[in-house]
């Protein structure tokens, strides 16, 4: 759903179900439509970033196993 308007029609059916009670409905999200009217991307795909691939390759359960970030490892 990258079409702004779609999306606040949603968005506000979403918040009326919301105000009636359903516990599951979204509030409206103005950042995001304001995201979505300047050119968002598409919001949706596959997220295999090279942290991920290096999980399968390397074969360890945890991401922070395979982070380069120091202050993410666990201390030891």
């Amino acid at each position: 759903m990258n079409d702004p308007m779609d999306q606040r029609q949603r968005f506000e059916q979403q918040a009326a179900n919301k105000a009636a009670g359903d516990e599951e409905a979204h509030v409206l999200d103005e950042d995001f439509l304001r995201a979505l009217e300047y050119g968002m991307p598409p919001a949706g795909g596959l997220g295999i970033g090279i942290d991920r691939l290096a999980m399968l390759f390397l074969g360890v359960d945890s991401l922070r196993d395979v982070i380069l970030f120091p202050q993410l490892r666990p201390e030891r």
